[in-house]
């Protein structure tokens, strides 16, 4: 791998990350579109993806250090009974969401991205996962009455929903937090609610992800070059990460248009236009 690639795959996994359009799912297809014949199964690979959810993982903990904080004090009980009852209930909540990705994905992750590994197969799925955005929108506005919910008001239920949600995402080029942002908006929540639960999530994921690369790495020698390309990843991933999760909750929370349909077409446009590439 060179520094290029390395650059390249550490900015397009950072500004995927928050974004609907799938993170794994770019990372696959954009070395078969380029003709990348690095090998992503070698173990110089592992470290350089670590350091990338480190950067990703420091850079959304920063954008929602505040609410962190919010949680930290509520269960402290610094911000009274009532702020401790729904900081308890938004930390059972996210811990909820979270479960049926760690479960169903301990069991059949690894089975299901070797199978369906193929740039060409992740291109289905990356158009299927644009076709979901843009229904799943389209559904969302014939009850937009529902679309009101704040974060305190989650149930376990909607928790739960979400995280299954979330599982659709272990078949690589859907988007785990485009699925999340669905099963947010269907239990009700608006674009900005689903969408800030949506990177809340995303933090305890990464993290159990990090810790299992560097469990799985404990006996990798680090070549000098792999340490300076997995440190220029983490600041590229991180920087990214940082200004997209920024992006991305201005557009729900400023804007008038708060829609999942760009993000939708440019899925479908990207995956449909892959598969010609690859198959022709």
């Amino acid at each position: 791998m060179t520094y290029f690639q390395a650059f390249i795959l550490a900015l397009i996994q950072g500004v995927t990350e928050p974004f609907p359009v799938s993170s794994l799912g770019h990372a696959v297809l954009l070395p078969g579109l380029f003709h990348w014949s690095f090998d992503k199964n070698h173990d110089f690979f592992l470290p350089f993806l670590t350091m990338l959810h480190v950067g990703t993982l420091i850079a959304l903990a920063g954008v929602f250090w505040s609410d962190w904080m919010g949680i930290l004090k509520g269960l402290l009980g610094q911000t009274g009974p009532q702020g401790r009852q729904i900081a308890l209930k938004l930390c059972l909540a996210l811990i909820i969401a979270t479960i049926p990705a760690v479960i169903i994905g301990g069991l059949f992750e690894h089975k299901l991205r070797i199978l369906f590994a193929s740039p060409v197969i992740v291109a289905c799925f990356l158009s299927l996962n644009g076709v979901l955005l843009i229904v799943t929108e389209q559904v969302q506005r014939r009850h937009k009455e529902r679309a009101d919910q704040e974060l305190s008001h989650i149930t376990f239920r909607d928790a739960l929903i979400i995280g299954l949600w979330q599982c659709i995402a272990l078949l690589p080029g859907f988007s785990r937090s485009g699925a999340t942002m669905n099963g947010g908006l269907l239990r009700g929540f608006n674009h900005f609610n689903a969408a800030r639960f949506s990177l809340l999530m995303a933090q305890p994921v990464i993290l159990a992800a990090t810790a299992k690369e560097i469990w799985e790495m404990r006996h990798v020698s680090l070549h000098s070059t792999i340490v300076y390309q997995s440190l220029l990843g983490a600041v590229v991933a991180g920087i990214a990460a940082l200004v997209c999760s920024k992006l991305l909750l201005h557009f729900f929370h400023k804007t008038d248009q708060k829609t999942l349909t760009p993000f939708g077409i440019y899925c479908l446009c990207l995956g449909v236009g892959s598969i010609l590439f690859l198959s022709f």
